[in-house]
Protein backbone atom coordinates (compact mmCIF):
# COMPACT_ATOMS: atom_id res chain seq x y z
CA UNK A 1 0.00 0.00 0.00
CA UNK A 2 1.22 3.56 -0.60
CA UNK A 3 2.35 5.54 2.40
CA UNK A 4 1.53 9.03 0.87
CA UNK A 5 -2.30 9.96 0.75
CA UNK A 6 -3.98 11.09 -2.93
CA UNK A 7 -5.77 9.85 -5.58
CA UNK A 8 -5.32 6.58 -6.98
CA UNK A 9 -5.98 5.83 -10.89
CA UNK A 10 -6.47 2.35 -12.62
CA UNK A 11 -5.89 2.01 -16.45
CA UNK A 12 -7.58 -0.59 -18.39
CA UNK A 13 -6.55 -3.18 -21.30
CA UNK A 14 -8.08 -1.93 -25.00
CA UNK A 15 -5.93 -3.07 -27.04
CA UNK A 16 -4.86 0.61 -29.84
CA UNK A 17 -7.85 1.85 -27.88
CA UNK A 18 -5.20 2.69 -25.65
CA UNK A 19 -5.00 5.88 -27.79
CA UNK A 20 -8.24 6.91 -25.87
CA UNK A 21 -6.47 6.88 -22.12
CA UNK A 22 -3.49 8.62 -23.57
CA UNK A 23 -5.51 11.59 -24.57
CA UNK A 24 -7.49 11.77 -21.61
CA UNK A 25 -3.67 12.19 -19.37
CA UNK A 26 -3.02 14.98 -21.84
CA UNK A 27 -6.44 16.56 -21.89
CA UNK A 28 -6.55 16.72 -17.78
CA UNK A 29 -2.51 18.21 -17.88
CA UNK A 30 -3.84 20.76 -20.17
CA UNK A 31 -6.99 21.24 -17.72
CA UNK A 32 -4.28 22.20 -14.90
CA UNK A 33 -6.81 19.93 -12.82
CA UNK A 34 -4.72 16.58 -12.89
CA UNK A 35 -3.31 15.63 -9.39
CA UNK A 36 -0.46 13.42 -8.78
CA UNK A 37 -1.88 9.90 -7.85
CA UNK A 38 -0.50 8.22 -5.19
CA UNK A 39 -0.81 4.88 -6.65
CA UNK A 40 -0.97 4.25 -10.25
CA UNK A 41 -2.14 0.40 -11.85
CA UNK A 42 -2.41 -0.97 -15.21
CA UNK A 43 -3.45 -3.91 -16.99
CA UNK A 44 -2.65 -5.06 -20.87
CA UNK A 45 -2.26 -1.97 -22.63
CA UNK A 46 -3.13 0.52 -19.48
CA UNK A 47 0.39 -1.39 -18.24
CA UNK A 48 2.10 0.32 -21.00
CA UNK A 49 0.48 3.66 -20.26
CA UNK A 50 1.01 3.38 -16.05
CA UNK A 51 4.83 4.12 -15.76
CA UNK A 52 4.66 7.17 -17.66
CA UNK A 53 1.10 8.18 -16.26
CA UNK A 54 2.59 7.75 -12.76
CA UNK A 55 5.92 9.76 -13.75
CA UNK A 56 3.60 12.70 -14.81
CA UNK A 57 2.74 15.12 -17.20
CA UNK A 58 6.05 15.28 -18.67
CA UNK A 59 6.09 12.22 -20.24
CA UNK A 60 2.47 13.00 -21.91
CA UNK A 61 4.42 13.74 -25.32
CA UNK A 62 5.77 10.38 -24.91
CA UNK A 63 2.24 8.44 -24.49
CA UNK A 64 1.05 10.22 -27.61
CA UNK A 65 3.78 9.39 -29.43
CA UNK A 66 3.35 6.04 -28.99
CA UNK A 67 -0.37 5.60 -29.54
CA UNK A 68 -0.28 8.03 -32.47
CA UNK A 69 2.71 7.37 -34.76
CA UNK A 70 3.05 3.90 -34.21
CA UNK A 71 1.52 0.86 -36.59
CA UNK A 72 0.89 -2.81 -36.58
CA UNK A 73 3.95 -3.25 -37.68
CA UNK A 74 5.50 -1.66 -34.94
CA UNK A 75 3.48 -3.93 -32.57
CA UNK A 76 3.75 -7.59 -34.61
CA UNK A 77 4.53 -9.28 -37.50
CA UNK A 78 2.31 -11.69 -39.37
CA UNK A 79 4.04 -15.13 -38.70
CA UNK A 80 2.59 -17.51 -36.30
CA UNK A 81 5.04 -18.89 -33.65
CA UNK A 82 4.99 -22.42 -31.78
CA UNK A 83 2.75 -20.79 -29.86
CA UNK A 84 1.08 -17.67 -31.55
CA UNK A 85 -0.55 -16.51 -34.77
CA UNK A 86 1.71 -13.66 -34.36
CA UNK A 87 5.08 -13.17 -33.64
CA UNK A 88 5.05 -9.85 -31.31
CA UNK A 89 8.98 -9.21 -31.39
CA UNK A 90 8.21 -5.18 -33.00
CA UNK A 91 6.41 -4.67 -29.48
CA UNK A 92 9.31 -6.37 -27.72
CA UNK A 93 11.72 -3.86 -29.28
CA UNK A 94 9.48 -1.08 -28.55
CA UNK A 95 9.07 -1.85 -24.65
CA UNK A 96 13.01 -2.41 -24.64
CA UNK A 97 13.69 1.38 -26.30
CA UNK A 98 10.89 2.96 -24.13
CA UNK A 99 11.30 1.50 -20.76
CA UNK A 100 15.08 2.43 -19.75
CA UNK A 101 17.48 2.60 -16.53
CA UNK A 102 16.85 6.38 -16.29
CA UNK A 103 13.11 5.74 -16.59
CA UNK A 104 13.29 2.93 -14.18
CA UNK A 105 15.61 5.31 -11.87
CA UNK A 106 12.47 7.91 -12.12
CA UNK A 107 10.26 5.02 -10.70
CA UNK A 108 12.41 3.87 -8.03
CA UNK A 109 12.57 7.74 -6.51
CA UNK A 110 8.91 8.06 -6.46
CA UNK A 111 8.66 4.42 -5.10
CA UNK A 112 10.95 5.67 -2.40
CA UNK A 113 8.53 8.95 -1.65
CA UNK A 114 5.52 6.09 -0.82
CA UNK A 115 3.97 6.12 -4.16
CA UNK A 116 2.97 2.93 -5.63
CA UNK A 117 3.03 1.47 -9.36
CA UNK A 118 1.24 -2.00 -9.98
CA UNK A 119 1.12 -4.07 -12.91
CA UNK A 120 -1.33 -6.89 -13.38
CA UNK A 121 -0.42 -9.89 -15.20
CA UNK A 122 -1.83 -13.16 -15.37
CA UNK A 123 -0.24 -16.59 -14.46
CA UNK A 124 -1.41 -19.20 -16.46
CA UNK A 125 0.13 -21.68 -15.16
CA UNK A 126 -1.83 -21.47 -11.92
CA UNK A 127 -4.78 -19.63 -13.77
CA UNK A 128 -4.52 -16.45 -11.15
CA UNK A 129 -4.55 -12.62 -11.15
CA UNK A 130 -0.86 -11.64 -10.49
CA UNK A 131 0.03 -8.43 -8.88
CA UNK A 132 3.33 -6.67 -9.55
CA UNK A 133 5.03 -3.83 -7.06
CA UNK A 134 6.79 -2.14 -10.29
CA UNK A 135 8.20 0.60 -8.09
CA UNK A 136 10.08 -1.89 -6.05
CA UNK A 137 11.32 -3.69 -8.90
CA UNK A 138 12.98 -0.49 -10.01
CA UNK A 139 14.23 -0.03 -6.61
CA UNK A 140 16.38 -2.74 -6.72
CA UNK A 141 18.43 -1.33 -9.98
CA UNK A 142 20.26 -3.85 -11.52
CA UNK A 143 19.93 -5.08 -15.38
CA UNK A 144 17.87 -8.09 -13.89
CA UNK A 145 15.42 -6.10 -12.54
CA UNK A 146 15.06 -3.95 -15.73
CA UNK A 147 14.63 -7.08 -17.64
CA UNK A 148 11.95 -8.42 -15.39
CA UNK A 149 10.05 -4.88 -15.56
CA UNK A 150 9.94 -4.89 -19.28
CA UNK A 151 8.87 -8.76 -19.47
CA UNK A 152 6.29 -7.79 -16.62
CA UNK A 153 5.13 -4.99 -19.26
CA UNK A 154 5.15 -7.56 -22.17
CA UNK A 155 3.57 -10.47 -20.31
CA UNK A 156 0.28 -7.85 -19.47
CA UNK A 157 -0.77 -6.73 -23.36
CA UNK A 158 0.54 -10.58 -24.56
CA UNK A 159 -3.11 -11.19 -25.50
CA UNK A 160 -3.66 -15.21 -25.54
CA UNK A 161 -3.65 -16.87 -28.74
CA UNK A 162 -2.01 -13.69 -30.43
CA UNK A 163 0.71 -13.46 -28.74
CA UNK A 164 3.04 -15.67 -27.18
CA UNK A 165 3.01 -15.38 -22.80
CA UNK A 166 6.21 -14.21 -21.29
CA UNK A 167 7.90 -16.88 -19.11
CA UNK A 168 9.14 -15.08 -15.84
CA UNK A 169 11.88 -16.67 -13.87
CA UNK A 170 10.79 -16.91 -10.34
CA UNK A 171 12.21 -18.61 -6.95
CA UNK A 172 9.81 -20.90 -4.51
CA UNK A 173 11.15 -22.98 -1.63
CA UNK A 174 14.61 -22.54 -2.73
CA UNK A 175 13.51 -23.87 -6.45
CA UNK A 176 13.83 -21.46 -9.70
CA UNK A 177 11.95 -21.91 -12.36
CA UNK A 178 9.44 -20.39 -14.84
CA UNK A 179 6.26 -19.21 -14.44
CA UNK A 180 3.96 -18.65 -17.98
CA UNK A 181 2.56 -15.19 -17.55
CA UNK A 182 -0.30 -13.46 -19.85
CA UNK A 183 -2.33 -10.37 -20.64
CA UNK A 184 -3.63 -8.85 -17.01
CA UNK A 185 -7.13 -8.44 -18.61
CA UNK A 186 -8.04 -11.89 -18.31
CA UNK A 187 -8.43 -11.60 -14.66
CA UNK A 188 -9.23 -8.00 -14.23
CA UNK A 189 -10.25 -5.71 -16.92
CA UNK A 190 -8.16 -3.54 -14.75
CA UNK A 191 -7.20 -3.27 -10.60
CA UNK A 192 -7.95 -1.47 -7.62
CA UNK A 193 -7.60 -3.21 -4.89
CA UNK A 194 -8.52 -7.20 -4.10
CA UNK A 195 -12.11 -7.85 -4.39
CA UNK A 196 -12.23 -8.87 -0.65
CA UNK A 197 -10.98 -5.13 0.49
CA UNK A 198 -13.57 -3.96 -1.57
CA UNK A 199 -16.41 -6.35 0.11
CA UNK A 200 -14.71 -5.85 3.44
CA UNK A 201 -16.33 -3.80 6.33
CA UNK A 202 -13.30 -2.01 7.26
CA UNK A 203 -12.46 1.39 5.31
CA UNK A 204 -10.70 0.92 2.07
CA UNK A 205 -7.37 2.53 1.60
CA UNK A 206 -8.37 5.61 -1.07
CA UNK A 207 -10.94 8.02 -1.16
CA UNK A 208 -10.78 9.39 -4.75
CA UNK A 209 -10.26 6.82 -7.64
CA UNK A 210 -10.31 7.52 -10.90
CA UNK A 211 -10.54 4.74 -13.59
CA UNK A 212 -9.44 5.29 -17.47
CA UNK A 213 -11.42 2.79 -19.28
CA UNK A 214 -10.16 2.28 -22.81
CA UNK A 215 -13.50 0.92 -24.37
CA UNK A 216 -17.17 1.69 -24.51
CA UNK A 217 -18.63 0.62 -21.47
CA UNK A 218 -21.57 -1.26 -23.58
CA UNK A 219 -21.42 -4.59 -26.02
CA UNK A 220 -21.12 -3.33 -29.81
CA UNK A 221 -22.27 -4.67 -32.35
CA UNK A 222 -19.44 -5.71 -35.52
CA UNK A 223 -19.29 -8.60 -38.33
CA UNK A 224 -16.46 -10.32 -37.69
CA UNK A 225 -14.03 -11.67 -40.19
CA UNK A 226 -14.79 -15.75 -40.90
CA UNK A 227 -11.06 -16.66 -40.11
CA UNK A 228 -9.66 -18.16 -36.95
CA UNK A 229 -7.79 -14.38 -35.62
CA UNK A 230 -11.52 -13.04 -36.97
CA UNK A 231 -13.34 -15.26 -34.58
CA UNK A 232 -10.90 -15.86 -31.80
CA UNK A 233 -9.84 -11.92 -31.41
CA UNK A 234 -13.98 -11.30 -31.37
CA UNK A 235 -14.77 -13.70 -28.92
CA UNK A 236 -11.66 -12.63 -26.61
CA UNK A 237 -12.76 -9.22 -27.63
CA UNK A 238 -16.66 -9.96 -26.29
CA UNK A 239 -15.48 -12.08 -23.23
CA UNK A 240 -13.67 -9.18 -21.91
CA UNK A 241 -16.47 -6.75 -22.51
CA UNK A 242 -18.52 -8.38 -20.18
CA UNK A 243 -16.21 -9.00 -17.44
CA UNK A 244 -15.87 -5.36 -18.09
CA UNK A 245 -19.20 -4.22 -17.36
CA UNK A 246 -19.01 -7.20 -14.10
CA UNK A 247 -16.09 -5.53 -12.46
CA UNK A 248 -17.67 -1.30 -12.99
CA UNK A 249 -20.97 -3.40 -11.57
CA UNK A 250 -18.89 -4.34 -8.45
CA UNK A 251 -16.47 -1.26 -8.15
CA UNK A 252 -19.91 0.81 -8.21
CA UNK A 253 -21.08 -1.06 -5.22
CA UNK A 254 -17.25 -1.08 -3.47
CA UNK A 255 -17.17 2.88 -4.08
CA UNK A 256 -20.73 3.51 -2.11
CA UNK A 257 -19.54 0.90 0.87
CA UNK A 258 -16.03 2.84 1.52
CA UNK A 259 -17.40 6.27 0.15
CA UNK A 260 -14.86 5.86 -2.26
CA UNK A 261 -15.29 9.41 -4.93
CA UNK A 262 -15.58 7.35 -8.09
CA UNK A 263 -15.01 9.15 -11.78
CA UNK A 264 -14.85 7.03 -14.66
CA UNK A 265 -13.72 8.30 -18.20
CA UNK A 266 -14.96 5.83 -21.26
CA UNK A 267 -14.69 5.95 -24.38
CA UNK A 268 -17.79 7.86 -26.14
CA UNK A 269 -20.11 5.12 -27.46
CA UNK A 270 -20.91 7.71 -30.01
CA UNK A 271 -17.66 7.76 -31.59
CA UNK A 272 -17.52 5.42 -34.61
CA UNK A 273 -14.46 6.72 -36.70
CA UNK A 274 -13.59 3.77 -39.19
CA UNK A 275 -10.43 1.61 -38.81
CA UNK A 276 -8.53 -0.31 -40.88
CA UNK A 277 -7.47 -2.75 -39.19
CA UNK A 278 -5.62 -3.11 -35.62
CA UNK A 279 -3.00 -0.14 -34.66
CA UNK A 280 -4.55 1.91 -37.50
CA UNK A 281 -2.68 5.21 -37.43
CA UNK A 282 -5.99 7.47 -38.24
CA UNK A 283 -8.29 6.09 -36.14
CA UNK A 284 -5.97 6.03 -32.93
CA UNK A 285 -5.26 9.83 -33.54
CA UNK A 286 -9.01 10.59 -33.62
CA UNK A 287 -9.40 8.39 -30.38
CA UNK A 288 -6.56 9.85 -28.61
CA UNK A 289 -8.65 13.92 -29.66
CA UNK A 290 -11.67 12.35 -28.01
CA UNK A 291 -9.81 11.64 -24.83
CA UNK A 292 -7.83 14.81 -24.76
CA UNK A 293 -11.52 16.55 -24.90
CA UNK A 294 -12.83 14.18 -22.40
CA UNK A 295 -9.66 14.75 -19.68
CA UNK A 296 -10.47 18.17 -20.11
Amino acid sequence: MPQVSGPWLAISGGGSDGAYGGGVLAGWTQSGTRPEFAVVTGASIGALIAPFAFLGSRYDDEIRKNFTSMTAADIFEDRATRDSLFDYWPLKRQVEQRVTAKLLAEIAAEHARGRRLFVATTNLDAGRRVIWNMGAIAARGDEKSLSLFRDVLLASCSIPGFFSPVAIEVEANGKRFQEMHGDGTLTTPFFVVPETMLAATSRAPLSQLYVIVNSKLGPEFKMSDRNIPGVLGRSIAVALSAALRSEMALLHVGAQRHGIGLHIAHVDPAFDHPSRGPFDGKYMEALYQVGVAAGK
